[in-house]
């Protein structure tokens, strides 16, 4: 029935419904930690913030994710929802020509990537010079842009 719904309704409305209605119930353990929806509903709001103020994006533009399992990859696809981001999910084991395949697969002409891929920049890592490389620093705090030749973007702390 909700698919049947204009507008369907999306993931993102129903995250956003819970973290309204049950903002202090948790949504995620990762390790030791307890994330509840109001922690990620602020922290995908500033990660929205800062990709949409620092580096000027706008709905429709696909991002490419190259971010292990944890936390920020859930807060960083919600704030990538929320300003109408398509994103395409990069499996962070991958490199080389399969990368690259599915970066074109993907058109996608940013990657946001965790601190460690700053170095696969090159032509072994696969990124070549077709996307913008931008790491996330501070993945368990406020979101930091750095883009892939270590020049700092001010995050929304």
């Amino acid at each position: 029935r909700r698919l049947s719904r204009r507008p369907a309704v999306t993931l993102l409305d129903v995250f956003q419904l819970h973290a309204r209605r049950r903002p202090h119930q948790p949504l995620l353990r990762f390790q030791d930690e307890i994330y509840t929806y109001e922690d990620v509903d602020r922290r995908s709001n500033r990660a929205a913030w800062a990709l949409s103020r620092r580096l000027g994006l706008q709905s429709g533009r696909t991002v490419a994710v190259f971010l292990p399992n944890e936390p920020a990859y859930v807060w960083t696809w919600l704030a990538l929802a929320k300003l109408g981001c398509p994103m395409a999910c990069l499996n962070c084991n991958v490199r080389g020509r399969a990368l690259q395949h599915a970066l074109e697969a993907a058109q996608a002409t940013l990657v946001l990537a965790s601190p460690g891929e700053r170095g696969t920049t090159g032509r072994s890592g696969g990124f070549g010079n077709m996307v913008g490389l931008w790491s996330l620093r501070s993945l368990s705090s406020s979101p930091a842009l750095v883009r892939g030749d270590e020049r700092s973007v001010q995050g929304a702390g």
